[in-house]
């Protein structure tokens, strides 16, 4: 039986002497994007502090697109399972026009993915098995009831003042961690701000319980006969649960609009008259694209809504500050444990900042299209819609929110550039490719044999082989450790190897024998070679962790294990 996650409230617990030590890193805001951020610290060794103002989790459903690269990172948290068993899976989506069909997507044609494109999962669900896992992890204290009034900077740490039910205490950190929302305090504090674009349009969101025969799809209406001149976007959830968002323009009254006499005509034109249902929860929204200038200040680093904001067709809000987290909490525990300089986080904004950017530039050319301003820009859109349904062209103008996907960060300074010629599709910056294999002769997924840590992917296959596994041992041991893993084609007799079982991986990742690949922590490529060699392996890991100032050389352990 499901826990009522909506009811569910934590106790507050009295911080007592707990404020009179330092903590490695405190994370302000018990959303999706806080949580995912200390767990993830947590479970590498890092201790962190949560702290969130409230006791509860999120009330009504607010994000619930999450992405097949969302899930993988909560599949790195070991909760993804969960949320992907509960939520509902779709990977198609249909674009209509007034009452006709203009055409279909799929998001994620081919087999051999372990996750869907996305899952539709309700925010409290999501935050409720976060929490879940955060209780198993002894490095992580979860304080709730604990709001941050008060912030003061220093050169080695941030001190700030807290205030309890029972009055205030002071706590210091190296590092800061804002994952506190749209309205983040913590900016406030610092005398910041997001700046941006704000449309001028309102949507109602509706969550309605009721059993219906619609797919598990993504269903978007222009201009449809039930809601004339206006769009409106339908998606299942689970438990029976419906959301659907009508736009309102921008002269709604958002408060009038909210109430049951106003909302239940609106879902009844689109179900039906006899239509048997029950509202869940209403909102109405606003969009808006807004960031702040930089998600660094000092030992202060900005996560999720708090950094950024979109719009949110295109399910860009949620995903990007999961993915926020994921880029931040290995780069915070490599500089905590001394393996890397502070420069490192800086790469954290920058990489960052260019996916809040396009993610920005994505949702803003999809409000423009799906809300036009002007006779002109309706004009367009409508010939557009027309032309869609016959002609292929036409249907990449169509803009009914570009779903969300992960950045790849081709420019940033930890890649090490290729050497020699390979395809687009895994180039250092790109998220890694999953594929099925064989572990132990068991069915298992690549991506669950990384992430944490630096993961070399070596596809064996030459007469080199067995050398190339003794030079993997001694970076194992180096300054940045490297875990590897030794892919073969099926059937290949090599002791410790992962089975390409279905000759996926080498497809996906261009390989041939001898190919070597290099991932950070966060599953992202950072390097990839024709051909093995633990030199430039050595470099592209010092790159990679900030710690390229010149040619690096072996250590005399790993020079013993390579020539013993």
């Amino acid at each position: 039986m499901d826990i009522d996650y909506q009811r569910c409230e934590f106790d507050y617990v009295p911080a007592g002497e707990r404020s009179s030590r330092r903590h490695p890193v405190v994370v302000i805001g018990a959303g999706p994007v806080g949580l995912a951020t200390a767990i993830d610290l947590a479970q590498q060794g890092v201790p962190v502090v949560l702290l969130d103002d409230d006791n509860k989790l999120s009330a009504g459903s607010r994000a619930i697109c999450f992405s097949k690269r969302t899930l993988e990172v909560f599949d790195r948290l070991q909760c993804g399972e969960r949320m992907a068993a509960k939520g509902v899976s779709w990977n198609v989506g249909r674009v209509f026009n007034r009452d006709e069909e203009v055409y279909s997507f799929d998001l994620l044609p081919e087999e051999g993915h372990q996750r869907p494109a996305f899952v539709n999962l309700q925010q409290y669900y999501v935050e409720g098995y976060l929490h879940e896992r955060a209780q198993e992890l002894p490095k992580l204290e979860l304080r709730w009831r604990n709001r941050v009034t008060g912030l003061a900077q220093h050169p080695d740490h941030v001190a700030l003042t807290v205030e309890t039910p029972d009055g205030e205490y002071v706590l210091e950190a190296d590092y800061l961690v804002a994952a506190d929302g749209g309205r983040s305090a913590v900016r406030g504090l610092l005398g910041l701000e997001s700046k941006g674009r704000v449309f001028r349009d309102r949507f109602l969101i509706a969550d309605v319980k009721m059993r219906a025969a619609f797919p598990t799809e993504r269903w978007f209406w222009f201009d449809p006969p039930f809601h004339r001149g206006q769009s409106v976007l339908l998606h299942r959830q689970p438990d029976d649960i419906w959301r659907i968002d009508f736009q309102l323009g921008w002269d709604a009254d958002p408060v009038a609009e909210k109430q049951p006499e106003r909302v239940i005509p609106r879902i009844q034109a689109l179900l039906g008259k006899d239509a048997q249902f029950e509202l869940e929860w209403v909102s109405i929204y606003t969009f808006c694209c807004l960031r702040m200038d930089d998600f660094r200040h000092g030992r202060v680093l900005f996560a999720g809504d708090s950094a950024h904001g979109v719009s949110p067709f295109g399910a860009r809000g949620a995903n990007s500050g999961v993915q926020d987290a994921d880029n931040l909490a290995w780069k915070l525990r490599m500089v905590i444990e001394g393996r890397a300089p502070d420069a490192l986080l800086d790469t954290y904004a920058r990489e960052r900042e260019y996916a809040a950017d396009e993610n920005i530039l994505n949702s803003t050319r999809a409000t423009d299209f799906i809300t036009p301003k002007s006779a002109a820009s309706r004009l367009f859109r409508d010939a557009v819609l027309q032309l869609a349904k016959e002609q292929p062209f036409a249907r990449k103008l169509v803009n009914s929110g570009r779903l969300s996907m992960p950045s790849v960060y081709g420019d940033t300074v930890l890649n090490t550039p290729d050497a020699q010629a390979f395809g687009q599709a895994m180039r250092p910056g790109a998220p890694a490719a999953d594929a099925p294999v064989r572990v132990q002769g068991q069915p298992d997924w690549l991506l669950w044999q990384t992430g944490n840590e630096f993961t070399g992917i070596y596809f064996a296959g030459t007469g080199n082989d067995r050398q190339v596994l003794q030079e993997l041992e001694a970076l194992a041991g180096g300054r940045i450790p490297l875990q590897a893993l030794v892919v073969a084609p099926a059937g290949q007799d090599l002791p410790g190897t992962i089975e390409d079982s279905a000759g996926l991986v080498a497809a996906r990742y261009d390989a041939q024998p001898g190919t070597f690949y290099l991932l950070r922590p966060d599953q992202h490529v950072c390097a990839r070679w024709r051909q093995f060699d633990a030199q430039a392996v050595r470099e592209a890991l010092a790159r990679a962790t900030c710690n390229l100032a010149g040619p690096v050389a072996a250590t005399e352990d790993e020079r013993e294990l390579e020539h013993a």
